[in-house]
């Protein structure tokens, strides 16, 4: 994040505009209310999951935004919750010897085809890293039958070589490095299940997250899922490779290369898998600026922020050994959803060319299952939405001289960000290697995923080492926003009244005004030549 104050200038590049200014105070209100303890940590599923949304559309109604066609602020969309039981099993036969991972300790499973009870014996392949990339004349699979088969996988994407440093992004994760992406992979090949082998790593964290992501009840959109997937821990892999017959590193060393094909392991699963399913509705809110050109109105902005946080979590807080049970969600992400009401405040009152849209995606904690669903089913036409402009984890720490804009790079839409940087006396924070795949983890995603010109805007706190150019005490300033981290999806996200949001202002504020750069110019932003997500027609 970064980010000074901004005046009034001009947002055509033909006409002079008092462009529409974010005040402070409203955003400050919305954030203190969306992050209290009232809301119960905007949980999917949960009682303050559905408070935060009968919030945001009285909010969207009271700052003039105009409803969806069917009068209301809402677009609902069908979730499925599944919690792996107890009496789950998972047990490997492989060379004569039986192995019993332990749930939590040596693996982590669950369902995501809405069943309450899968049970399938299968034999276990490894895939590599389980990719087909076609632009990286890349196939881990070359036609291999994988129906039926349990498919193991590395997590991360191909390493940079001496002789091709820039493959997959050279240092860089891609989309085809993300667990999403494997376990979506397993899909289409027909596996009956997929385990990611997990290292801190290849996967950026540690066991703990995807031990405590699947302790608890995990979401999907209704419809097809994976009968079972899940992560098993490095020193289990070896052992069962082992025990299969194979040496797990060198193996690993053969996945580096194109030539390499799935390899059968002399194992076999047995899997047991006893669920707790629910199916529940929730919602996308969502509310709409028209624009003013007779043509040009057909075509929309969309500015989003995900609503949803952890929730109330009682039985895990025992456990823990902790008196506070709400994941408050304070700057991740009651930050984006009160950014952009006190947009739409101002954004009313000046209508762009192009009709401007605010949406709250439900459920991004959880996969980005609002924006997908969106996506899939979307309120305004893709084919004629200009692009989507993201916020997640807002800079609370103060205003910046610089902005972020990493992913705009993709698109034309940096070009415009430039621009809007310019006018603002900001400048564009350089752009990093994306280490961890900031990228595919947000809202933007499932939006350049449909071919809509797409990125989070100026996120600081997950930049890396939060090296930006503050305004005021520079270093201390990105040592509170590096410090962040230690809170980051615990208990101790909460709002502070003492905090500066002058910096949180300037953000919302060059977003607003990236999007009437967007919204006013008279050609849509492309993808550039050769981006992936300009080879999909929406």
């Amino acid at each position: 994040m970064r980010f000074p104050i901004v005046l009034a200038a001009s947002l055509f590049s033909t006409a002079t505009f008092a462009q529409p200014l974010v005040a402070e105070a409203p955003l400050r209100a919305h954030l203190s209310f969306l992050a209290d303890d009232l809301l119960e940590g905007r949980g999917t599923g949960q009682r303050g999951g559905d408070l935060a949304v009968r919030y945001l559309e009285t909010q969207a109604a009271v700052a003039g935004l105009q409803p969806l066609p069917d009068g209301t602020y809402r677009q609902a969309l069908t979730i499925v919750g599944s919690k792996a039981l107890p009496s789950s099993t998972v047990t490997f036969s492989a060379g004569g010897k039986t192995l019993s991972p332990a749930f939590g300790q040596d693996i982590v499973f669950g369902a995501a085809n809405g069943q309450q009870k899968v049970a399938f014996d299968a034999p276990v392949v490894f895939a590599g890293y389980g990719i087909r990339a076609p632009e990286e004349n890349w196939d881990d699979f070359k036609g291999a039958d994988l129906k039926g088969k349990l498919v193991i996988m590395m997590v991360n994407d191909p390493q940079p070589t001496t002789a091709e440093p820039n493959r997959f992004a050279g240092k860089s994760l891609t989309w085809y490095g993300r667990w999403v992406y494997k376990y979506e992979e397993a899909l289409r090949q027909g596996a009956a299940g997929v385990l990611l082998i997990h290292t801190t790593a290849s996967a950026s964290y540690p066991w703990s997250v995807p031990a405590n992501g699947f302790g608890h009840e995990r979401f999907n959109l209704a419809g097809a899922g994976n009968a079972m997937e899940g992560w098993l821990q490095e020193d289990m892999a070896r052992a069962l490779f082992q025990a299969g017959g194979q040496d797990l590193d060198a193996l690993r060393a053969q996945a580096e290369t194109r030539a390499f094909r799935p390899v059968a392991l002399n194992a076999t699963v047995k899997v047991a898998l006893n669920s707790q399913i629910r199916s529940i509705e929730q919602f996308n809110v969502a509310g709409i600026v028209p624009g003013t050109d007779p043509k040009l109105k057909d075509e929309a902005v969309i500015y989003s922020a995900h609503w949803d946080h952890l929730g109330k979590d009682d039985e895990g807080s025992q456990r823990a050994g902790q008196s506070d049970h709400i994941y408050n969600g304070a700057i991740d992400n009651a930050s984006g959803a009160a950014a952009l009401l006190a947009m739409a405040q101002v954004a009313v009152k000046q209508p762009a060319r192009r009709t401007q849209i605010f949406l709250w995606p439900a459920g991004e904690e959880t996969g980005m299952l609002g924006s997908t669903a969106y996506t899939r089913k979307p309120l305004w036409p893709l084919a004629k939405t200009a692009a989507d402009l993201n916020l997640d984890s807002m800079n609370f720490v103060g205003k910046t001289h610089d902005i972020g804009v990493a992913g705009a790079e993709r698109s034309s839409l940096y070009a415009s960000a430039a621009k809007v940087a310019k006018r603002m006396g900001l400048r564009l924070a350089p752009t990093i290697p994306d280490l961890s795949g900031a990228f595919y983890r947000a809202d933007h995603f499932a939006f350049a995923k449909a071919g809509v010109p797409a990125f989070n805007v100026g996120s600081a706190v997950f930049s890396g080492d939060g090296s930006f150019d503050f305004v005021q005490e520079p270093k201390a300033s990105g040592e509170r926003l590096v410090a962040f981290k230690k809170d980051y999806h615990q208990v101790t996200d909460e709002y502070n009244p003492s905090w500066d949001l002058s910096g949180m202002v300037q953000q919302a504020q060059f977003t607003l005004n990236l999007g009437y750069e967007v919204a006013n110019d008279k050609n849509l932003p492309t993808w550039n030549k050769g981006e992936a997500f300009g080879k999909v027609k929406r």
